[in-house]
């Protein structure tokens, strides 16, 4: 052990909070670790040049259990999980960045800078754990910076700073929650979701007839094809064209501005059956057929890329894969191991019942007991029926004006006056170019130049009728965004505690009886989260521990409600069930 790592061990206090910033800045760009004390002062640093950074971060696992403080955990975890080292407490600077700069919760936020500008997730190129390592990590830094180390510690100490300004504790919770976000993210890629290979083929051959040769069509589309073609007396229609397709529907006498499933169900015509049946199948064919299987699934694991925060109101995003659509008809290829079981989760109706937390509305909580909440909409007598009460929220909250959703917006305003004021009001600020935040903090992006451009001009003296109607539906668009973001973004949040509380749950039980090897060195013995979709979770658990893995759910969804609404009573239900396989009853 070196003269350095002896000074990094014997300041280590496992009693005492502290941090660990990780980057490059040692000899030759080599890692460099820097402890920080619980006021962030310096305490003690070392070169990793002759310390594997893996062997370094599990041994301070065991013993001191630190918070890790890295630019972008996307960049460093992956190939500790590949090397079977998890941390448990972590830190992601680029993450935490982007919402210190945008918060509206702070008078100063932290300036924004060229540096810390996160590349838009969506663009990233997808790139499997399995295929670099710790060493691709630090040869990719710039030569021309070979201080990162001092790049981290400044921008760490801006973070720190900026939370201790902030009037309350919910920024801090939030940069909590994202960065254990981050980590859930890289381990449910490294371990992976089970998939049966053998299932679904099965699947594909129910829906698709056998695997067609190398560009043609499979035969039930080929078929549904023919039908369409006959269907239009259009033997040279090609329904995988949609301008083509639109032309001959309109040689048939069918107008229709598109080729959508929405507007084609509005037509009666022998063709529609077939052409949505067609479409159907071109979907599953195109986004999850052989080809996908082949690229996706390796060692009967689908292993996506998420993003965490990849979309403005905090949700999840995925890069490559489709995690966020598989499809209802494969579900059941998600397949636990043998010897293991799936627990699968589904938060019941998440968004309005957050929208009735977060107003703290007594009525609309009340209507939220139980597994149903559009009945308890029904109940309250804003409504008739189920139908009216399911349109009325979902317009309360994306801003329908117009249809059964506009006209029942008074009735939910004088029974549901919280709520509605607060969704409302979130509305009219966005209207105003104003900007908006989730309840810990998250704030919606500024109106972008051709909005202000737009308003700037309907005010113009010479301005004339068109100039204002375009202003006025740009304005009630953003109105409609904003109306959306704060709830949107505040079950975002519900969701990142409950994945966090889960995850420290699961981590307690005991290992396995019967090793699941696929799913990795650090997962294949324990009980981990496997998927993640907006309000579900799949947990690939030993089938031994599979009720403990239930309840652990189950707490950790009650720990997260507590957490984010506390002293407000509000039922956020689970639909909760352990199976082989996480196919869904229609």
């Amino acid at each position: 052990m070196s003269e350095a790592a002896r000074r990094f061990e014997a300041v280590t206090d496992p009693a005492a909070p502290h941090e660990i910033v990780l980057g490059r800045g040692g000899s030759a760009g080599a890692w460099c670790a820097v402890l920080l004390d619980d006021r962030g002062a310096e305490v003690a640093r070392e070169d990793l040049a002759e310390t594997s950074l893996p062997a370094f971060i599990s041994e301070r696992e065991r013993t001191a259990r630190p918070r890790w403080v890295v630019r972008s955990l996307r960049e460093v975890y992956p190939p500790l999980l590949a090397e079977g080292v998890r941390i448990r407490r972590a830190h992601d600077l680029l993450l935490c960045h982007a919402i210190l700069r945008d918060t509206a919760g702070l008078a100063a936020p932290i300036p924004a800078s060229a540096r810390w500008l996160r590349v838009d997730p969506m663009s990233i190129p997808v790139k499997m754990p399995a295929l670099f390592s710790l060493h691709d990590v630090s040869a990719s830094a710039d030569p021309d910076r070979p201080d990162e180390i001092e790049e981290l510690l400044a921008e760490h100490s801006r973070q720190r700073e900026a939370l201790e300004r902030a009037p309350d504790g919910r920024l801090a919770l939030l940069c909590a929650a994202e960065s254990t976000g981050a980590l859930i993210a890289e381990e449910m890629t490294a371990a992976g979701l089970p998939w049966s290979t053998a299932v679904h083929q099965r699947l594909l051959v129910e829906a698709l007839g056998p695997r067609p040769a190398a560009g043609g069509r499979p035969i039930r589309m080929a078929e549904l094809a023919a039908t369409i073609s006959e269907a239009l007396e259009d033997p040279s229609v090609n329904p995988d064209s949609p301008p083509r397709l639109l032309k001959s529907l309109r040689r048939a006498g069918i107008v229709v501005d598109s080729t959508s499933r929405w507007e084609l169900r509005e037509i009666e015509h022998p063709v529609v059956e077939p052409l949505l049946a067609y479409k159907k199948l071109a979907r599953l064919f195109a986004a999850n057929g052989w080809g996908w299987l082949a690229e996706w699934v390796h060692d009967e694991r689908f292993r996506p890329i998420y993003l965490t925060g990849g979309v403005v109101t905090g949700r999840w995003a995925s890069s490559g894969g489709g995690a966020l659509q598989i499809p209802r008809s494969l579900r059941p290829a998600v397949r636990a191991d043998d010897g293991w079981a799936l627990v699968c989760a589904d938060v019941a109706q998440l968004e309005p019942r957050v929208l009735a937390a977060m107003s703290r509305d007594g009525a609309m909580a009340g209507a939220a007991r139980g597994a149903d909440l559009y009945q308890g909409v029904v109940r309250s007598g804003a409504v008739q029926t189920r139908e009216e009460a399911k349109y009325a929220v979902l317009g309360a909250m994306y801003g329908a004006t117009t249809g059964p959703s506009g006209m029942l917006g008074p009735r939910l305003r004088s029974v549901f006056p919280r709520a509605m004021a607060l969704v409302d009001g979130a509305a009219k600020t966005g209207e105003d170019g104003g900007v908006v935040s989730t309840l810990l903090g998250r704030s919606s992006p500024r109106p972008d130049a051709a909005w202000t451009t737009a308003q700037s001009r309907a005010s113009d003296p010479e301005a004339d009728g068109s100039d204002e109607r375009f202003a006025r539906s740009r304005a009630r668009d953003r109105g409609r965004f904003t109306r959306n973001f704060v709830v949107q973004g505040t079950a975002a949040e519900w969701s990142l505690l409950w994945l966090a509380e889960i995850r420290h749950r699961l981590s307690a039980l005991p290992e396995a009886k019967v090793p699941a090897e696929a799913s990795g060195p650090v997962f294949a013995r324990r009980a981990h989260l496997a998927f993640f979709l907006h309000d579900e979770v799949i947990v690939h658990t030993p089938a031994e521990l599979a009720e403990d893995a239930a309840s652990a759910v189950q707490d950790a969804a009650d720990a997260a409600t507590r957490r984010l609404f506390p002293g407000f009573e509000i039922d956020i239900p689970l639909d909760l069930r352990i199976a082989e396989d996480a196919g869904k009853s229609s």
